[in-house]
């Protein structure tokens, strides 16, 4: 409600500070009438009513309103019209194809008036020169002022996007990094119930044990594959597609990771060649050596598994995990979820490396690893609000370019061409000396036009002496090219050339 009072004030006084200038100078002490008065203020009116929903209607009127008294397209009555519905006209309008085509016909309409009103070529030249100050200008400041403020607003939106995305990445990592601990939480809990599973199903074969010891073995073995399952069904609920592998595995190294699989009756046989890595890179094959081990408990109970590390060209490290073939069954309880080789894949490329696993020729598995020594940085990228931010900017730089360079090449085209149109005009109306000193007076009129220009001057230049009395007409050539003066005057008299003289 109150931006729409304020938009009527002010058209109000846009209106009436308008009419300023068309009651001053059109009133009838001013050579004018009401009546012009009444219609430059109707005129005025419509214009101010329209241009909120079309901008270009103001203009347009202004400028039929100012070619209507004057062909030049400058009225001392309407200028200050024509500025400011120009401005609001590059101000509110999205698109420049409308004021394109505006100024595109302007020239060709006052063309055509000043044709028909039998007027002169530099007429022509006032209506470019008004058309491209009072009009042009003024339209591409205001076009350049809608993009600084387009810009600034831009600005306050970005801020304010920042702001929630801030909010947003914060609630995202956090919730990420609880997954990231339940993902741990799974790796290394389903280690330890593997094993712990495979040290019960040892006890529960034991001779040694009696019949109960036995039963609670096989119990206990059959708990663990129970809670293996509900954990996996568990953290398969928090890790969604596409989700980063956990990136901080247990705090152990592989020699300890090693030691406690032995403890839990696994035959582990570990090759170390490979000398210190990255913290990245330690914690990926950390990850490789325990999920191998994880699944030799589950699937190949019994076999030995075989572990081997070494480096190549020093630069990058190779981890194999190989299980022979077995002749055992394993536990249905135990059966892969298919997440560990998954997070384990995301976990080796985000370190810079490659998985593969898959089975032997020999009926056997294998996981291996190919690592780099040190892990790539991971490079950052720019947030998308600041390339907006950016792209803004530079469409701000370009229309002020434009605001500049525009103006300036009008101004520059239509100096060329009133410099070119006037050096022709020149032309056409000198006179050469020696055409000049065939003719002789008495001559008749028609006998003397063969040796004239095409054109002659508008009339005497400065400060030339009088006409010699008693002629009928007096025409002036030039004498030089490019100087006003000196002039040649032929006089006419009963047909014939009475005169001829050069001045001064």
């Amino acid at each position: 409600m109150r931006e729409g009072v304020r938009e009527r004030v002010f058209d109000g006084l846009l209106w009436l500070l308008l009419c300023v200038p068309v009651v001053l100078l059109s009133a009838p002490d001013d050579g004018g009438s009401w009546v012009r008065v009444a219609l430059g203020a109707a005129l005025l009116a419509a214009g101010v009513a329209l241009g909120r929903r079309w901008p270009m209607v103001p203009l347009v009127l202004a400028v039929a309103g100012s070619l209507a008294v004057s062909p030049e397209l400058f009225t001392p009555a309407y200028v200050l019209a024509l500025v400011a519905f120009g401005y609001l006209a590059g101000r509110r309008t999205e698109r420049t194809r409308p004021a394109l085509w505006l100024f595109a016909v302007v020239p060709l309409a006052g063309l055509a008036r000043i044709l028909a009103l039998d007027g002169t070529l530099p007429q022509w030249f006032a209506l470019l020169l008004s058309g491209a100050l009072a009009v042009v200008a003024p339209w591409l400041i205001g076009r350049y002022v809608r993009q600084y403020d387009r810009l600034v607003r831009s600005g306050w939106e970005l801020a304010d996007r920042m702001e929630r995305e801030q909010e947003a990445v914060a609630d995202r990592e956090r919730l990420r990094e609880r997954s990231r601990i339940a993902g741990d939480m799974h790796d290394s809990l389903g280690h330890d119930l593997a094993l712990l599973a495979l040290r019960a199903g040892a006890l529960e074969l034991d001779p040694a044990l009696g019949a109960a010891q036995q039963r609670a073995a096989g119990e206990l073995r059959r708990a663990a594959a129970d809670a293996t399952g509900r954990l996996r069904d568990i953290i398969g609920v928090l890790r969604e597609d596409g989700e980063d592998a956990p990136v901080a595995p247990p705090d152990e190294t592989i020699a300890d990771l090693v030691t406690r699989a032995r403890a839990s009756g696994l035959t582990v046989t570990l090759d170390d060649t490979t000398g210190p890595a990255s913290e990245m890179t330690a914690r990926a094959v950390h990850r490789v050596i325990q999920e191998g081990l994880t699944n030799a408990a589950k699937h190949a109970p019994g076999a030995p598994v075989r572990i081997r590390l070494h480096a190549s060209d020093g630069a990058r490290v190779h981890v194999h995990v190989t299980t022979p073939p077995t002749d055992g069954t394993p536990d249905p309880g135990l059966a892969s979820g298919g997440t560990g080789l998954v997070g384990l894949d995301e976990r080796v490329r985000l370190a810079g490396g490659t998985l593969r696993h898959g089975a032997t020729p020999d009926g056997g598995f294998a996981l291996s690893a190919v690592l780099p020594l040190r892990a790539p940085i991971p490079r950052p990228t720019a947030p998308r609000s600041a390339h907006e931010l950016d792209l803004a900017r530079r469409q701000v730089r370009r229309g002020l370019a434009r605001a500049i360079w525009i103006p300036l090449a009008l101004l520059a085209g239509l100096g060329l061409l009133m410099a070119g149109v006037g050096l022709s005009t020149q032309y056409q109306t000198y006179l050469e000396p020696e055409d000049y000193a065939r003719i002789h007076t008495g001559t008749a009129r028609p006998d003397i036009a063969r040796s004239l220009p095409s054109r002659h001057l508008d009339g005497p230049p400065h400060a030339v002496p009088a006409e010699p009395p008693g002629m009928d007409e007096c025409l002036y050539y030039r004498s030089t090219l490019l100087a006003a003066i000196p002039v040649y005057r032929l006089c006419y008299a009963d047909g014939h050339l009475a005169n001829k003289a050069q001045l001064p």
